[in-house]
């Protein structure tokens, strides 16, 4: 079947094209004193092996991120394949996101959720607005891998894939 031309202004359309493509699923959390803010990004990603840079793309009208971005750092806990409703809970307007979360502490004391495939804890490099969100760049200062395979978003569900082949 040949592919059809769509007008990228048609925004529902573009959510669709675009959701042919695999996303990571990752909670971003950060703390202040004793307060904990946590929220789910669906592209958390590797930017550069040397230095080590990752990145995210919050919405701008995110209140959560805009407290994360007053501390300076971040700790992106990439989901497990079985944690689809953490993601669900982080991504809800609930107040208390971490209540019944198992959790402990980055080396550099943010949160970091039990049983998740992998974390990344960073300072924030860089912030720079793209479109209807912010483009955040972190500089790797620890990271660590969990166990299971990571949660996978795709046309607008979770996957959990369970064989990973290296290339």
């Amino acid at each position: 079947m040949a592919s059809t031309m769509i007008s990228p202004t048609d925004s529902r359309a573009f959510r669709d094209v675009m959701g042919c493509c695999p996303t990571s699923v990752a909670v971003i959390t950060a703390q202040k004193g004793d307060d904990r803010f946590g929220m789910v990004v669906g592209t958390f990603t590797s930017i550069s092996l040397d230095p080590p840079l990752v990145g995210f793309f919050p919405g701008r009208e995110s209140r959560t991120w805009r407290k994360i971005e007053e501390t300076g750092r971040f700790c992106a806990n990439v989901l497990s394949d079985v944690q689809a409703s953490v993601s669900r809970t982080f991504a809800s307007n609930i107040e208390h996101k971490f209540a019944g979360i198992s959790l402990g502490l980055s080396p550099g004391g943010l949160p970091l959720l039990n049983g998740i495939a992998a974390w990344v804890e960073c300072s924030i490099e860089s912030v720079q607005e793209v479109g209807d969100h912010f483009m955040v760049v972190g500089a790797v200062e620890a990271m660590g891998q969990g166990t299971g395979s990571p949660l996978v978003f795709l046309k607008g569900s979770y996957f959990a894939p369970n064989v990973i082949e290296p290339i």
